[in-house]
């Protein structure tokens, strides 16, 4: 990336024209200084509509990569026409963003789903955060906000952040921001059809995650479809079955009916 805004060459003045011309010293561009040291991720599969709308909000950052797992609606067509890393994968979120890291070159990775965007209050907070050479021990999430004004939506977020602040569990709906070798040392993400999101937070652990300001705004398009309280109780139900051991594929299952 060229970080020079003024780049055509010139030949010096000499004699008398050395002393009234002053050439101006190259000055970084303004977009190359803005441009974060991160590789977002985003798996998709089927959800070109809201792919769309994710892929508009993002903040300039070194790299985007989308990893489709089979998609049949467009949206590895809409993924292009951003001019990102677009990737095929088996389908399942794990391996999709398993896939993404290993393409990921930016210093800095963060996995958003393809429903989800970050509001203007935490593309500051990651900016803030990515310039501290400390942080790059700890991952960072964000609190999360459902795009829909029902007063289900309000009791089920500040439950969400009941269950991060008890438990230490956010899930991928709430964002991800880990740096590269902290991602490595962790194992990354495992291949699971679902549940990719816990298994690694729970590797984490809570003395490694903090959660930055600004919220992560998420479709509410399922708790609309399924009703709010049977997926929420699916959810819990979900959890529930993990962590006592259930098999992410039975939980898939389960969660797909």
């Amino acid at each position: 990336m060229n970080l020079f805004a003024n780049t055509t060459a010139r030949v010096a003045p000499t004699g008398e024209a050395a002393k009234r011309v002053s050439l101006p010293l190259p000055v970084p561009s303004a977009r190359a200084c803005d441009v974060l040291p991160i590789a977002v991720v985003i798996p998709v599969l089927n959800a070109g509509h809201m792919l769309r709308a994710t892929l508009e909000d993002l903040r300039p950052t070194e790299q985007v990569v989308v990893v489709d797992g089979g998609s049949r609606d467009g949206s590895p067509v809409i993924a292009a026409r951003f001019g990102v890393d677009l990737l095929a994968s088996p389908a399942g979120r794990g391996r999709q963003l398993a896939r993404g890291a290993e393409a990921a070159t930016a210093p800095w990775l963060l996995f958003l789903h393809a429903d989800t965007r970050l509001d203007p209050r935490a593309w500051a907070a990651i900016r803030a955060y990515v310039a501290k050479p400390d942080n790059r021990r700890r991952a960072a999430v964000f609190r999360l906000r459902l795009d829909d004004p029902a007063w289900q939506a309000r009791v089920l977020e500040v439950g969400v952040r009941l269950r991060v602040a008890a438990l230490a569990l956010p899930y991928g709906d709430q964002g991800l921001l880990i740096h590269r070798t902290l991602y490595d040392a962790v194992g990354g993400f495992s291949p699971l059809p679902l549940m990719e999101d816990v298994d690694l937070v729970r590797r984490l652990g809570r003395r490694r995650l903090r959660l930055l300001p600004g919220a992560a705004v998420t479709s509410a398009e399922r708790w609309r479809r399924r009703g709010w309280l049977r997926q929420s109780l699916l959810n819990l139900r979900c959890l529930a079955l993990f962590l006592m051991g259930a098999s992410a594929d039975r939980i898939a299952r389960l969660y797909d009916r």
